[in-house]
């Protein structure tokens, strides 16, 4: 069992940089995936990125590429997901997530945090 607890979320405005954490409550193994979903009002939660603890290889949506960065740091069992230049349609409510397949499918994913509200202003 793992529990996840996001951090992180706020208002910004267009053009700025947010950095959102994910604490998991135990030490990550080296098979576990770490990814981010994010899902705005009336829209289906979407991938955001994902990293994969054994090879430290990351994934990317492909229209967040160049924007969003995820990162983790092994010893504190912490993903991070630094997000520049934001837009106000990247307003949503950011999950993290653990899971034991390289996938951008929320579906493959067991374990979920509570998410933190993300809002953009124009």
């Amino acid at each position: 069992q793992v529990q996840l607890v996001e951090s992180g979320g706020g208002l910004v405005q267009a053009g700025g940089s947010l950095r959102l954490s994910c604490a998991a409550s135990r030490r990550i193994l080296g098979h576990y995936a770490m990814g981010w979903f994010r899902q705005a009002p009336g829209k289906e939660r979407e991938f955001v990125a994902a990293i994969y603890w054994s090879d430290d290889s990351t994934h990317y949506a492909d229209s967040l590429k160049g924007r969003f960065t995820i990162s983790r740091d092994n010893a504190k069992s912490t993903v991070y997901l630094q997000m520049n230049t934001l837009k106000p349609e990247d307003t949503a409510v950011y999950y993290c997530a653990a899971g034991y397949l390289r996938s951008p499918r929320a579906s493959d994913y067991g374990y979920w945090g509570q998410g933190t509200q993300v809002t953009v202003s124009s």
